[in-house]
């Protein structure tokens, strides 16, 4: 599959990019390579895509249903009775919104979390984007519970390999208030034996560091530690909670951390991310939006933007987290920590590019993109979005999004009633 994007703004020049199968094998002024599919890139600026570091794709189900309540209530008499309903076919179809959402924001990869591991992976390839997708591993400290979900991740794990390339399988155990410690010592020992991620929320809560405090008399992190799973295999979500001595940790084994600001605000988890000491630590983070239960939406965008704007007022320093920085939090350095590759638009890069519509009044004067894509404009800029070599959006549509919207809207309510 070859495609030919035409006279787009590459890096403040206007461009032809030749893609084949993926590979951009060509950046010129008059490309004349046949192709495939050829994109109007005329008055549009083509940049990499952006990657959704934490989802829980399917909760698209969940938007709106259970909002302005505490997080502990919130999980236990709402989301959690909900997800007790759910089949794999609830899940296929909710992920399947959610990856529409996603194309439509300009993402075209994202690491999941959620349950009925097989339904998010069918949708992931079917839509054309990328994923990182691991099952939820709860077992609520009893041992039987322990070993149905071992044998379960295992064999998710063979099947994991009928969805690639799409699909990465990852281990996904919840949290370390979720998750006995023989479970996690299964998880170091599979992810070590087979080098999957580890894909884990991380000091989230005052709750889950009291937790962690009384039952093992360490934080979170230095209870991961000991039990020997941080590593540069090991992706930990929020850490609002984290202090000085867990992100030394952090530091010295490798592991990395995704913010979203976002969920974190609306949850009112009780702290920010601390934005300076993960920067001193020099510690690799991307974004996410989390579930749209806790967003609401899956717009990389506004996280962007409220990331920075949180680092600068937090540090009380304006040059906090600058509009470059944070732009490549959330493209080269998300694809850094999932194994991307380069996430730039250059020769021999498999990098997913999206094309922004330059007309639009929020994108005037353009002194300077970053600056633009960052504070100024939102997720409807995205014109064009072309992910493993192919176009999955142009002109803002999406073939077939009626019909997924049509029986999303449908099964939400149904699912709720039943």
């Amino acid at each position: 599959m070859t495609v030919l994007i035409k006279d787009a703004l590459v890096d403040g020049k206007i461009r032809d990019i030749f893609i084949r199968d993926g590979v951009i094998e060509e950046i010129s002024p008059a490309c004349t390579a046949p192709a495939d599919r050829t994109v109007d890139g005329r008055d549009k600026i083509a940049l990499p895509s952006f990657i959704n570091g934490h989802t829980h794709a399917a909760m698209t189900l969940f938007r709106g249903y259970a909002d302005d309540i505490p997080l502990k209530q919130w999980l236990e008499e709402k989301i959690w009775v909900l997800e007790a309903k759910l089949t794999e076919e609830d899940v296929y179809w909710g992920a399947k919104l959610a990856c529409l959402e996603m194309i439509k924001n300009g993402i075209t990869a994202f690491n999941d979390m959620y349950w009925h591991f097989e339904g998010t992976a069918r949708a992931t390839g079917e839509m054309g984007l990328r994923a990182v997708v691991s099952a939820v591993l709860i077992d609520l400290f009893d041992l039987k519970t322990m070993e149905e979900q071992i044998h379960r991740n295992v064999e998710l794990f063979r099947k994991a390999r009928q969805y690639a390339p799409a699909v990465t399988f990852a281990l996904g155990p919840h949290a370390v208030y979720t998750v006995s410690p023989e479970s996690l010592n299964w998880v170091r020992e599979f992810s070590e034996e087979n080098d999957v991620l580890i894909h884990m929320h991380l000091s989230e809560t005052e709750e889950e560091q009291a937790f962690s405090k009384e039952k093992y008399g360490l934080s979170p992190v230095e209870f991961l530690e000991q039990r020997g799973l941080l590593s540069p295999r090991f992706v930990g979500c929020h850490g609002c909670w984290l202090d000085e001595k867990d992100c030394a940790i952090l530091k010295r084994t490798g592991a990395k951390l995704v913010h979203n600001p976002v969920s974190n605000l609306k949850l009112s988890v009780g702290r920010l991310f601390p934005y300076r000491l993960v920067r001193d630590a020099a510690i690799p983070f991307c974004f996410g939006t989390d579930g749209c239960s806790s967003n609401n939406h899956l717009d990389l965008m506004e996280t962007m933007k409220v990331a920075s704007l949180l680092a600068k007022f937090s540090t009380g320093d304006p040059t906090f987290l600058s509009a470059k920085e944070t732009f490549e939090h959330a493209t080269k350095e998300a694809a850094a920590i999932f194994s991307l590759g380069d996430w730039e638009i250059k020769r021999g890069a498999s990098t997913d590019i999206i094309l922004i519509n330059r007309n639009r009044p929020d994108l005037v004067p353009n002194f300077d993109i970053y600056s633009d894509m960052v504070y100024a404009t939102n997720s409807s800029a995205v014109d064009t979005v072309i992910c493993r070599g192919k176009v999955l959006m142009e002109n803002r549509y999406v073939e077939g999004e009626e019909a997924i919207l049509a029986h999303v809207r449908r099964l939400a309510r149904e699912i709720v009633e039943r």
